[in-house]
């Protein structure tokens, strides 16, 4: 009989033991999802382009398509929408293009100006708007200076290969010319609907 009861003592004590384990598993569970937003979070502040929420946005003075000159300062007192994206007339420029120019209506009601920033001469931005029909402001930056300013410059790899140029990126400026709101890395596909649902 003792053998016995000691059986059941035995068996009871792993019943419980093989009970507590589901928990101690959702503990671990929960604390790598910590450590994993944590992490999530401090790459978004280290991150130069984020980092600007909140701040005055860096100058813009750049030529456009149509031989004029856009002028950040001139837009103090209206929103302004700046995205940057590598090269005209290439597929997902050109979609994510296509998109803000189709939106343009919505985003004058909310009067807010759309420039479209990449290195592209003039001239090619020219040839990129008439081909497309876009009707916002197409700025060129060869140089990328307005690019580094917003951390829109960097490194970048393409099929294993390592190199500089534009990060496509979204910078929402208030009317207070302060930084509102930046996208680091932008997914083309419903992009332009996000940033105008992000102005009041």
């Amino acid at each position: 009989m003792a053998r016995t009861s000691g059986g059941r003592s035995a068996g009871k004590k792993a019943t419980a033991s093989r009970k507590a384990t589901p928990k101690k598993t959702e503990a671990k569970s929960t604390k790598t999802k910590a450590r994993k937003t944590k992490a999530s979070r401090a790459k978004a502040v280290s991150d130069p382009r984020a980092a600007l929420e909140g701040r005055k946005a860096p100058a813009v003075t750049l030529p456009t398509d149509t031989g004029e000159t856009f002028r950040l300062a001139d837009q103090n007192g209206r929103w302004v929408v700046l995205y940057f994206y590598p090269k005209a007339m290439t597929p997902g420029c050109t979609l994510e293009s296509r998109d803000f120019s189709a939106l343009l209506p919505a985003f004058q009601k909310k009067d807010a100006v759309v420039v479209g920033i990449s290195p592209d001469a003039p001239e090619r931005l020219a040839r990129f708007r008439e081909k497309e029909g876009l009707r916002h402001v197409l700025a060129s930056d060869p140089d990328h200076r307005v690019a580094e300013r917003y951390g829109a410059w960097g490194e970048k790899k393409l099929y294993g290969k390592t190199y500089e140029g534009i990060i496509r990126s979204t910078f929402l400026i208030g009317p207070d010319l302060k930084v509102s709101r930046v996208w680091p890395k932008v997914k083309v596909k419903g992009h332009a609907e996000e940033v105008l649902a992000a102005i009041p």
